[in-house]
């Protein structure tokens, strides 16, 4: 039995709550504003789930929103069907009515909020951890209060909070000891939404080393069946009905579209977006010296969701380039998991998986950055040089999101949340180091004066941040004065490239930090 809450941890736990109860009046104050497709994929899928029987949920294509998501998403989907009827019973009817009413908007921007429940759940057992010190109040917030989060979940209208919180779970148990529990989470997540995927090498790595092996021949091979058969469970509850039904090859070929192309329409900032640059000015260079070089119509740049036109220059990058690049830039870590397996470190280890992920997978969507950025929160306050790095980090990455929310009435608002959260961090971070520079073996400068001035994050820092107010200068007002209506995606690669930047040090960062640390 786990030891009764003590009054920190409480005091902590009610801190969280109270954080999560001011996030939800922000969500309902987001309520009528812009929603994207997205909108629409989630509203499909919560009435084919509940409208059709399981067998013709992967087969159906009445609707341009195929179901394209794991078993567990659809039956996360089905179960938040459940009282739609109650509301209005065109929200469960198939086919969905072009034009939603008020009532379908409320009530789908209600399933992510509740849903979100999920997450404060797994804070709030992070932040009774009795296995570590007590986490700050300040990084438990930082999730919980994330624009990203807020602008991609609670305005652009996905579910990730729900996701995140599977994995916060999954990381907590990890952190407890409890690796069964924790591996069986991170099924359960893998089952909900695949692209989580990128993270199960070092799963594997750390559950191997930790759980199974060390304990005797065995034993160990016993951990090893616990744990298999454990996973397996939990995979066959999502997929063995649609085993059953024969459409198992149909599902994945939804999970796992390669044909859509190396690049979303709107680049993600990660290694790609040099690559394809660096393309583009090769050929320009080469047929300026008289090499005839056939450069494809709006490469790339067409803003359209498909297979992307062949490289003019460089070779043609494939979805097994992409997978090789990700696990080769995991290698450290994976030796670092294998060799060395800590509970302490795992959150960083998970983070740093996914970080490679989105920086050198294949179609990586912008808003996969939440998948690092989120668990990299619960670990800012650690030390003076996690917090220099997230608060980077999450600025970039917050601002990577805003062509996501490109319509007028949403500007000021995504604007205000990042200069908030932004304001938050800085003095949330610098009171705290100031003031705590000698507690917990924090090895900081022990100057408050230090901490609290451009030190904090030093001058190329800070330089690179003034940077972005620069590029949504260009962005909003002289791209129009200057070019008028030419070169329209002009503004969405400035984002992509110095967000990439951006990216790239927070990439290398992390690497060095988990190759010398830990």
């Amino acid at each position: 039995m786990a030891a009764s809450t003590s009054p920190p941890a409480a005091a902590a736990a009610a801190a969280a709550a109270w954080a999560f109860a001011v996030a939800t009046c922000v969500k309902l104050l987001l309520v009528p504003t812009y929603r994207s497709t997205d909108f629409d994929v989630h509203r499909y899928w919560l009435a084919l789930t509940h409208a059709l029987p399981a067998r013709q949920w992967y087969t159906d294509t009445s609707s341009q929103w195929t179901l394209d998501y794991p078993p567990f998403f659809a039956y996360f989907s089905r179960l938040l069907s459940l009282p739609a009827p109650l509301v209005d019973a065109t929200l469960v009817s198939v086919p969905v009515p072009d034009s939603p009413p008020f009532a379908h908007l409320l009530y789908l921007r209600l399933t992510v909020a509740f849903s979100d429940l999920l997450l404060l759940g797994s804070v709030l057992l992070l932040a009774r951890d009795a296995r570590r010190r007590q986490r700050p109040f300040l990084a438990l917030a930082l999730v919980l209060w994330s624009p990203a989060l807020l602008a991609v979940d609670h305005v652009h209208f996905q579910y990730n909070g729900f996701l995140m919180g599977l994995l916060l779970l999954s990381l907590y148990f990890l952190e407890q000891g409890w690796d069964l529990a924790g591996g069986m989470v991170f099924a359960s997540l893998l089952c909900s939404k695949h692209l989580f995927l990128v993270a199960a090498p070092v799963y594997f790595m750390y559950l191997f080393r930790h759980y199974c092996c060390g304990r005797g021949v065995v034993k160990g091979l016993g951990r090893l069946v616990l744990m298999g058969a454990g996973v397996a469970a939990v995979f066959a509850a999502a997929f063995a009905p649609f085993v059953y039904y024969g459409q198992i090859q149909q599902l994945f070929s939804r999970l796992f579209p390669f044909g859509r192309g190396l690049c979303h329409a709107y680049w993600a900032p990660n290694f790609w977006v040099f690559y394809i640059i660096f393309d583009k000015i090769l050929a320009f260079l080469l047929r300026r010296l008289g090499f005839n070089i056939a450069i494809p119509e709006a490469s790339f740049t067409g803003g359209l969701v498909g297979d992307s036109s062949p490289f003019a220059v460089l070779p043609k990058v494939t979805p097994i380039t992409t997978f090789l690049m990700v696990i080769l830039a995991m290698t450290p870590c994976l030796v670092k998991a294998f060799s060395n397996p800590q509970p302490k470190h795992i959150i960083r280890w998970v983070s740093y998986a996914c970080t490679c992920g989105f920086m050198f997978g294949w179609h990586v969507h912008e808003k996969a950055s939440l998948h690092f950025t989120i668990p990299l929160a619960l670990i800012a306050m650690d030390n003076l040089h996690d917090a220099r790095h997230y608060f980077f980090l999450s600025i970039v990455s917050c601002y990577s999101l805003f062509p996501l929310l490109f319509e007028n009435q949403e500007y000021l608002i995504k604007v205000m949340l990042l200069l908030t959260y932004a304001a938050l961090m800085w003095v949330g971070f610098t009171s705290h180091f100031a003031a705590n520079s000698d507690q917990e073996g924090k090895k900081v400068n022990r100057s408050g004066s230090t901490v609290k001035k451009n030190s904090f994050i030093g001058w190329i820092g800070l330089s690179y941040l003034l940077g972005i107010a620069a590029i949504e200068l260009w962005s909003q007002v002289f791209h129009h004065l200057v070019l008028g209506d030419r070169l329209p995606f002009l503004p969405l690669i400035m984002v992509s490239f110095y967000c990439g930047v951006g990216m790239m040090y927070s990439w290398l960062w992390q690497l060095v930090y988990i190759v010398r640390h830990t």
